[in-house]
């Protein structure tokens, strides 16, 4: 933990000390999170004969909430790195990762239970303001990514709603890059951009505000940092969200709308002929490319006399415009999986679809590629983060076919995860020597996750896993472009301690 934060827990402690009468309604939550990884082709595959990486990362994490009669403040304040990646001890400058990854506050609207609140139309409402992580489901489509290191949160404003057993979130946000002054207009680059970029001469040409360099013309974004961990290539300036649920005895049916805004931009270039040229984006056309995520999710279980049963179905379509202006045709995603639990042990199978682009029916301005938006991949499709994340996912959208088993006792779990990858549509071999008009056999590969997880007390776990992926051609092909040139068996394994401290929790 850095000097920045020890700081900010002694404030907090005092504080807290100080006002005895309020420590049922303050906590104060630490997290110190190391995971050493081998990896030998985790989220690609390795080149032949290269060597595996190994290292270990940490994730520092101090969360400070505050509950009042009216009013809910959280305020989380966390440092990611990797050990070493410093090159001096005493710069800030190098290897500096201390971020707020959560600032709100939560204001009561309604509350049938507070009789001098005179607004009585619903149950309960809340409006939550500032910084925040937006978890919902399965974490399939928004949640936090709380794998990551640094996870995920949202600039919003959320309306919460609940009433006889239904729940409504209506949330929005707006992004800016700077609230300088002189600034005018609403144009908004949706990443960081790197300050420097190296011509078509090699000469190094400054970047200037709103440019986005990218890899060629009309190639990928070239960022100094990503912007998101699902491989996409630009942040939304808006957002918009509805999410209504309904809880019942044994079954609970969600329904989410989600669109998203995305600033246009058009191709441009720096440069002159003798300094060569940096091709690039520049986001200063009027206007958003809208897209609109919708469906639902049903949830139910039941408890017999020798095993209890969950399933679960759910549906998901897009309509509108990506990223980069792509009409959006025929996007879906849907899925259904069955788990029998006795006990300790539970067994679990499934079956998913992810759209993507049919290359025998795609015509020049279209997409029928699903975003899985802003959730959890991690989760769903394999440990080993071959789709949906940094690395990006086949074009050809993806099909998984999946068998869990998992141990769960007091202190010490098990599981084991199977999953059967294909592409969804068809898709062309365009390689050099592959006949004209070829498809691709589908079948991507097939990923085994082992996992185990023991508690040593109520706030220190250890996890370790062990993964394997028995790739293909195809998968090396859909996913970085070439042939019989890396390693089809893709290893990762890892060992993650993590202590989460109550400080002011009672003994």
């Amino acid at each position: 933990m850095n000097w920045s934060l020890h700081k900010l827990a002694l404030t907090l402690v005092v504080v807290g000390g100080a006002q005895t009468g309020l420590w049922a309604q303050v906590s104060l939550v630490g997290q110190v999170r190391t995971r050493t990884e081998y990896r030998d082709g985790l989220g690609n595959l390795a080149p032949l004969h290269s060597r595996p990486a190994l290292f270990t990362s940490q994730r520092t994490r101090l969360a400070f909430n505050y509950k009042g009669e009216r009013v809910t403040v959280q305020t989380s304040v966390q440092d990611v790195r990797v050990w070493g990646q410093d090159a001096a001890t005493i710069s800030l400058a190098d290897g500096n990762r201390l971020m707020v990854h959560e600032a709100w506050a939560e204001l009561t609207l309604a509350n049938r239970a507070d009789s001098s609140i005179r607004f009585r139309a619903v149950q309960n409402m809340s409006l939550r303001l500032g910084r925040q992580e937006l978890v919902y489901d399965d974490v399939r489509l928004l949640g936090n990514l709380d794998w990551l290191q640094q996870g995920r949160r949202f600039d919003a404003a959320l309306l919460k709603t609940q009433h006889r057993g239904w729940s409504l979130d209506l949330g929005a946000g707006f992004n800016q890059n700077t609230d300088a002054f002189g600034v005018t207009g609403t144009d908004y680059t949706p990443g960081n951009a790197p300050s420097s970029a190296l011509s078509t001469r090699n000469v190094t040409l400054a970047i200037p505000a709103g440019f986005l360099p990218t890899s060629g013309r009309g190639g990928a974004p070239l960022l100094a940092t990503p912007v998101s961990t699902n491989g996409q290539n630009q942040q939304f300036k808006a957002f918009q969200m509805a999410y209504l649920a309904r809880q019942f005895r044994r079954a609970r049916l969600s329904a989410l709308v989600f669109k998203d805004d995305f600033q246009k931009y058009r191709l441009d270039s720096l440069g002159s002929p003798a300094q060569g040229y940096v091709y690039g984006r520049r986001y200063d056309v009027p206007g958003t490319h809208a897209r609109i995520t919708y469906g639902a999710m049903l949830t139910a279980n039941t408890a017999g006399p020798f095993a209890s049963v969950q399933g679960q179905v759910f549906a998901y379509g897009q309509r509108g415009r990506d990223r980069d202006g792509l009409r959006l045709r025929q996007a879906y995603h849907y899925g259904a999986n069955l788990t029998i639990q006795k006990g300790p042990l539970s067994v679990g199978s499934g079956y998913e679809i992810l759209s993507g682009n049919d290359a025998t029916k795609l015509k020049v301005g279209e997409t029928g590629r699903f975003d899985p938006l802003y959730g959890t991949p991690h989760r769903h499709w394999g440990y080993m983060d071959y789709f949906y994340v940094g690395t990006g996912s086949p074009v050809g959208g993806l099909k998984d076919a999946f068998l869990k088993c998992k141990y769960t006792g007091t202190r010490l779990g098990a599981g084991l995860d199977l999953h059967y990858f294909a592409l969804a549509a068809p898709t062309y071999n365009r390689m050099p020597d592959a006949p004209t008009g070829a498809r691709l056999d589908a079948k991507l590969g097939v990923e085994y996750d082992l996992t185990a997880t023991y508690a040593f007390n109520k706030f220190t776990t250890l996890e370790l896993g062990y993964c394997l992926m028995q790739g293909t051609n195809t998968l090396e092909y859909t996913k970085q472009g070439t042939m019989n040139q890396k390693d089809k068996l893709g290893k990762w394994a890892y060992l993650m301690l993590n202590i989460r401290p109550s400080f002011l929790a009672a003994r």
